[in-house]
This record gives structure tokens, sequence and C-alpha cells, in this order.
């Protein structure tokens, strides 16, 4: 899966799933602020991921996770 796929499909089931306003989702918006996201839905966007990409992602995952790059950074290494 090339990383423009990956992007796409990450932005996708941002706006569908989390409701996120589209105009927000850029590389560099805070995942948590630009998201509202709560422990709760870090865990929702755990499960979106694994269903999305069939990998397996952990807490220690998300440790250098700041901005939606990094995000997508640590979805194309698990799926590569």
């Amino acid at each position: 899966m090339t990383k423009d796929q990956i992007i796409e499909k990450v932005n996708y089931f941002l706006i569908d799933e989390f409701e996120a306003d589209e105009d927000d989702i850029t590389p560099q918006a805070n995942l948590k602020t630009t998201l509202e996201l709560d422990s709760l839905d870090f865990v929702d966007l755990v499960v979106a991921v694994e269903s999305n990409f069939g990998v397996k992602l952990v807490g220690d995952d998300f440790t250098n996770v700041v901005v939606l790059q990094d995000f997508y950074d640590l979805i194309e290494r698990k799926v590569n």
C-alpha cells in the first residue's frame, strides 16, 4: 500500500467515523485536538486502524504521534 493510499484511507475514516472537518485534516494538524479525542476515542481510533488496515496497534505505538503526519507514518510502518 502506498503512502498516498494510506493517507486517503485514514482521512476517509477520520471524516466518516470521527466526524472530523475535512478542512482541518492536514499533515501538521494535531491529532488529539483536531479530532477532539479523549481516551475512549483513542480506543475507537485503534479499532478503526486495525479494521481498515489489518494491523495491530498498542499504546506504545502512539508515544511519538502528535500530528497527523506522525499517524500516517505509524500506519505506513505497520502496514509495510
